[in-house]
């Protein structure tokens, strides 16, 4: 790999400066036993003092980095994930409010065991997320029907909140029509068949442990309220939802139509609903959507900040150095660095898709130099960002989940089982070197 001219450590250090003031501030309390810890200090207040660090860095003028910083508050995944962010939070606060959730969850208890929702819960946020091509959706389709399950049966609410996460990953890293998987495949220059076999073979075994384990851990699951269906017709919204989202149809569409049938449904069914009141609640749920909406802003402002003072061409550089040097062969130092190259880039600029589009030239390049087949280093990539992704309480994932069930992000990490069984199941295949085909 060729050393870039303007690399550069220190516009690293904004980021830094978040994640030391948010993860400080959470642990720091946690010590002392404040409930809530992590919500002393809110996110988005420390990502605010990081633009101040990252205003006072660099020989740019303040106008320069400030056009740059505002760009990427611009981008379009940045803007489309705020739209996600609203619509999922205004979605979840109607059909709250009409009864579509309790509804949906005793229609669904009437089908599923209980033993079985986290299993379930799983394989259908992996279905849907494969048949919409993004995690964010699902998540926000899913979030509200996981929190009434964990309520009505007992689970562990961040269990319950972690399977709808990781079957969310599963989809999005394995959808031909995902994000990551157009941006692994072109950057890498292979085809979309030959990159979702490759995955599979890696994803399969952890989404077979996952469910397993899930399976395991909700066998105490014990619904202690009665499964009756107050009116079938309030379970429609969730049901044209998954049905529209299957259907290939745009994500904010869905979410739209999804706010609409709520809308519609308890207009119809319940005589004190009001069109005012459905007005208050979809503005409640784009309220309850602020935290995360301003910390992806800020975020992708920084991230944008960091790419173009050298940043992240400085940790290309030092993850090529140090692969470099071990001494495991070529291939697996080559699969190595891929994956640490995407993966702090991505807990870096906190978006899967940016980080292979990032770090996707200089991966090909490492794959060439070091005989990695392309195919590898397009699964690689997009394996190892979701796996951080996932993860990352700072992501959107996690803070999407955390904000509709209303938990902690660090809560949420542990409980994402399926993003560290693929990321060992990864890990064993660059061990073992396997499936090479």
């Amino acid at each position: 790999m060729t050393r870039h001219a303007d690399a550069r450590a220190w516009p690293l250090l904004p980021l830094l400066v978040f994640l030391a003031l948010f993860l400080g501030s959470g642990i720091y309390h946690s010590q002392l036993g404040t409930d809530f810890a992590f919500y002393q200090l809110k996110a988005p207040v420390a990502a605010l003092v990081a633009l101040v660090v990252a205003l006072c860095l660099g020989r740019e003028s303040l106008n320069k980095k400030l056009d740059t910083f505002i760009a990427g508050v611009g981008d379009n995944t940045i803007v489309l994930m705020c739209l996600v962010f609203l619509l999922a939070g205004a979605f979840a606060a109607v059909t709250k409010a009409i009864g579509g959730v309790d509804a949906t969850v005793n229609a669904g208890l009437n089908i599923l065991p209980e033993q079985l929702v986290l299993p379930g819960l799983f394989v259908v946020a992996a279905f849907l997320a494969t048949a919409m091509g993004t995690s964010m959706g699902t998540i926000g389709a899913l979030a509200p029907i996981a929190v009434g399950f964990a309520q009505a049966t007992g689970l562990d609410m961040p269990l319950t909140m972690g399977a709808v996460i990781g079957g969310a990953m599963f989809g999005d890293n394995l959808s031909i029509i995902s994000d990551t998987t157009i941006a692994a495949t072109r950057s890498q220059n292979v085809g979309m068949r030959d990159k979702f076999l490759m995955n599979l073979r890696i994803a399969l075994p952890a989404a077979i442990a996952t469910l397993l384990l899930l399976a395991w851990l909700g066998s105490s699951a014990d619904a202690s309220e009665p499964r009756e269906v107050s009116n079938w017709l309030l379970v429609l919204p969730y049901v044209a939802v998954l049905a529209l989202a299957v259907s290939g149809l745009n994500v904010i569409l869905v979410l739209l139509a999804g706010i609409l049938l709520s809308g519609v449904s308890g207009l119809l069914l319940a005589p004190e609903y009001g069109v005012l009141k459905l007005g208050n609640d979809i503005y409640a749920g784009f309220e309850g959507m602020l935290e995360i909406m301003l910390l992806s802003m800020l975020i992708g402002g920084l991230s944008a900040l960091m790419k173009s003072q050298g940043g992240l061409q400085c940790l290309n550089n030092s993850i090529s150095r140090i692969t470099q040097a071990i001494a495991v062969g070529q291939r697996r130092a080559g699969e190595i660095a891929i994956a640490l190259l995407v993966s702090i880039a991505n807990l870096f600029v906190a978006n899967n898709t940016v980080a292979i589009i990032l770090s996707g030239e200089v991966a090909k390049n490492i794959a060439d130099a070091e005989d990695v087949d392309r195919k590898r280093s397009a699964s690689l990539l997009d394996i190892f960002s979701c796996v951080v992704q996932g993860v990352i309480p700072w992501g959107a994932q996690i803070l999407l989940a955390g904000s509709l069930a209303g938990l902690s992000p660090l809560a949420l990490v542990s409980s994402v089982y399926y993003c560290w069984l693929l990321a060992l199941a990864a890990l064993v295949s660059i061990i073992l070197g396997r499936p090479r085909d």
